[in-house]
């Protein structure tokens, strides 16, 4: 009794130990998400003293470090959602047929080649796609348009596309992969199709997956650094245009971050403010994500 007792008090002693461990990891991440947000908002709210908010969020001109001064953040979040959106309509359906293919059509022994391949794309560093966009993807859209700047939308989107792809087709394909075999063939014992098998009941029944997917890619693409650094240039402008140079919330952060600017300036404040709206944004894009998947989630027994 005594051993049994001995043992027992141990493995609790173990538990407790493995238990407080894990809460302390868990306070980590809470306490850095708390930290960051501090720093974000004190900086911030010292900028917003000197700047008018309506003049940040509403004005489209953006030149903080030239005369005459202005704080209009609106071409900063023009170049940053065209880079996205137009990274989001290479990546999203690209991903979305690559993840159908893996999980409806390919061979198991293609699925496990296939996928870890599309990954290690993930684990390229985003500079290294910066200088494939300026070494490669830019003179490649030179030759068919001529007039192309070297900095350009265009190629930032496209590099990013290719960034996102892995996390848009993976994450997709799981969700695809989830869906019950017994849908699909209940679908086509009533005389379906595979392709009306997939439009009709397994993108359905892995919608609020494939919803996440895409939106947490968009998210990845919004705060995207050193590829649209090197890709799409320093240009703060209010255009649609995807052949012209534009810059974007990170870019700009980078650009100030480099030592240039003196410590507590109010243009030294400008990477607080436009960081606080990058992270508003990004969080406003991940709380959409886990709505859609609470929405849509569908569950099987």
């Amino acid at each position: 009794m005594a051993i049994a007792s001995g043992l027992t008090k141990k493995r609790h002693a173990k538990e407790r130990l493995v238990r407080a461990v894990t809460l302390l990891c868990a306070l980590v991440s809470i306490v850095t998400t708390v930290g960051i947000v501090y720093v974000l908002v004190s900086e911030s709210i010292g900028f917003f003293m000197e700047v008018s908010p309506w003049e940040f969020f509403t004005g489209t001109r953006w030149t903080p470090l030239l005369e005459p001064k202005s704080f209009g953040v609106l071409p900063l979040l023009n170049g940053t959602m065209m880079i996205a959106v137009g990274a989001g309509i290479i990546a999203v359906p690209t991903g979305l047929l690559i993840a159908v293919h893996l999980s409806e059509y390919a061979a198991q022994r293609t699925r496990r080649v296939v996928k870890p391949l599309l990954e290690l794309l993930a684990g390229v560093p985003t500079i290294v796609y910066g200088f494939f966009a300026l070494t490669f993807v830019t003179p490649l859209l030179r030759s068919f348009i001529p007039e192309l700047p070297v900095f350009n939308a265009l190629s930032a989107m496209i590099v990013v596309g290719i960034m996102i792809l892995p996390m848009v087709s993976s994450l997709s394909e799981d969700a695809l992969a989830a869906v019950p075999k017994d849908l699909r063939e209940g679908a086509l014992a009533l005389g379906a199709t595979k392709g009306e098998v997939i439009r009709g009941v397994v993108i359905p029944g892995a919608l609020s997956g494939v919803m996440s997917a895409f939106i947490l890619a968009l998210a990845r693409a919004v705060g995207e650094t050193m590829a649209v650094t090197l890709a799409a240039g320093a240009t703060a402008k209010m255009t649609l245009d995807p052949t012209e140079s534009v810059q974007t919330m990170s870019a700009y952060i980078v650009q100030v971050s480099l030592g240039d600017t003196p410590q507590g300036t109010l243009e030294y404040q400008t990477i607080f403010a436009v960081g606080l709206t990058l992270f508003m944004l990004t969080l406003t894009m991940n709380l959409l994500a886990n709505r859609l998947v609470t929405r849509f989630r569908q569950r099987y027994v």
